[in-house]
């Protein structure tokens, strides 16, 4: 697949699906899709624009022209929002335990071991090829709180054409956190912090600023207070982007009320953690004024529609965040979320919005088992679903991603409706452009991402046949 790099760029024959808003497809179908020499989506001309005959003639003349097969449909790439790069070696396993259990006997150990360079090398290299193939163009990972660890995984992103945001994560609180995992002080944790942001932003390799860095506090039970006012002087100074755990479960909102007298959002924003940049993950527990909070902010939600089944025992309202102006995306959770597909996460968020607007309790009447019940609209649908994954994602961020349009980064996956094995069946004659998304957004699993392009890069390919 196409991978110029000409000062001509290249260009795409495709039809492209994107959800530029929640609740509105877009198809462009038969179009020219054209990629400058960064990587940047210049033009997307429709059969009959008066420039397509032209610029389609010059890149076939130059040999970068490129047109995806029958059966394969271009989305934009998707964006995880929240995933903790070291758990992946424990994803798919101690699901089954609490919280408590599966945090000290299972978590903080492993993250423990990322002090080996050549051990945090194993592990980031499995993860970020695996999102890679599973169509995930870019990530907001946690890192761990060891220096040659992140450095480490930020330096696989960059080699292996990952779009991503690395934190080093910062603790220091003695009653939450490990003796044997936790920064030696306020001082050093923050300290760290800025080191990484500045070794990060200087990389050689990192002239586009494809990776950057993200200032992670774990989440505020686990940090003094003089940590994270330390940290908020530090998003304030140096415009980075901030990544934590914000209400999850009904422990942890409790646990902040207490020690703090208010809500996780409004203590976040005393210490000057919640920013334009700033990304919190669940949020099941905001309460409106939170709400109201994040959205004068412009701080979103990073939804994990699986792990909060697991751990926060609750669902994320996506729908009615969204109607208060509430910034959101979508986030696979590894490892508390077992998924590493950004499209089972869709089909997780449409089952959990599901469950909050029917109900589940069958000993209810139907009037009072769910938020349908009392007049609101708590569902969301595949095309939302496909937004939060993509448009809603990169608007998050604050950066031109998640969008087939011009002015955004060539992030985008080819989606192969007739690889080996699909569970993707596309019936011809009954199966409009609509119909097609909606069965990829439903069916679609690794198996049918053939392409992964990054800034115009193809970072990923997958033969029909079987594996490159």
């Amino acid at each position: 697949m196409m991978n110029s790099s000409s000062p001509l760029g290249w260009a795409l024959l495709c039809t492209a699906f994107d959800a530029p808003s929640p609740d509105a497809l877009r198809i462009q179908q038969d179009v020219l899709i054209v990629v400058d020499g960064n990587g940047m989506i210049d033009a997307v001309l429709e059969r009959d624009h008066p420039r397509r005959a032209v610029l389609e003639a010059a890149h076939a003349a130059a040999g970068t022209l490129a047109r995806l097969p029958e059966g394969q449909y271009l989305l934009p790439g998707m964006v995880d929002l929240h995933v903790h790069a070291p758990q992946w070696p424990q994803s798919g396993k101690a699901l089954d335990v609490p919280l408590e259990v599966w945090l000290q006997e299972y978590t903080f150990p492993l993250e423990a071991r990322y002090g080996d360079a050549g051990f945090a090398a194993q592990v980031y290299d499995s993860v970020v090829r695996t999102l890679l193939a599973n169509g995930t163009t870019t990530a907001m990972y946690f890192g761990t709180i060891h220096a040659v660890g992140n450095q480490v995984l930020a330096e696989r992103c960059l080699a292996l054409g990952q779009r991503a945001l690395v934190g080093k994560v910062a603790m220091d609180e003695p009653t939450q956190c490990p003796s044997f995992y936790k920064d030696a002080s306020a001082v050093e944790g923050i300290k760290e912090t800025e080191r990484f942001i500045d070794w990060l932003r200087g990389h050689p390799d990192n002239g586009q600023q494809r990776v950057l860095p993200a200032i992670t506090p774990r989440f505020i039970p686990s940090c003094t207070d003089e940590l994270l006012r330390g940290l908020g002087a530090l998003a304030q100074r140096t415009g980075a982007h901030v990544q934590t755990h914000c209400s999850e479960s009904d422990w942890a909102h409790a646990h902040v009320l207490q020690r703090q007298g208010m809500t996780d959002a409004h203590a976040l924003h005393a210490f000057g953690l919640l920013t334009r940049r700033t990304v919190v993950a669940h949020a099941n527990f905001l309460t409106p004024e939170d709400v109201a909070l994040m959205a004068c902010t412009g701080a979103s939600v990073a939804h994990c529609p699986l792990s909060n089944f697991y751990f926060a025992n609750s669902v994320f309202p996506a729908r009615g965040g969204r109607a208060q102006g509430l910034g959101m995306g979508l986030a696979t959770d590894i490892s508390g979320g077992y998924s590493p597909s950004m499209f089972d996460a869709c089909r997780h968020a449409m089952t959990a919005s599901l469950a909050l607007h029917e109900g589940v309790e069958p000993d209810l009447s139907a009037a009072r088992r769910g938020r349908a019940g009392h007049g609101q609209q708590a569902r969301i649908d595949h095309v939302f679903a496909l937004w939060l994954a993509t448009a809603a994602g990169g608007s998050a961020l604050d950066l031109p991603i998640g969008r087939i349009e011009p002015g955004c980064a060539m992030d985008a996956i080819a989606v192969d409706c007739l690889a080996p094995d699909s569970n993707v069946q596309i019936w011809p004659g009954q199966d409009g452009p609509a119909d097609i998304l909606q069965k990829i957004i439903h069916h679609a699993t690794r198996a049918n991402v053939a392409s992964t392009w990054v800034q115009g890069a193809c970072v990923h390919q997958r033969h029909r046949h079987g594996p490159a």
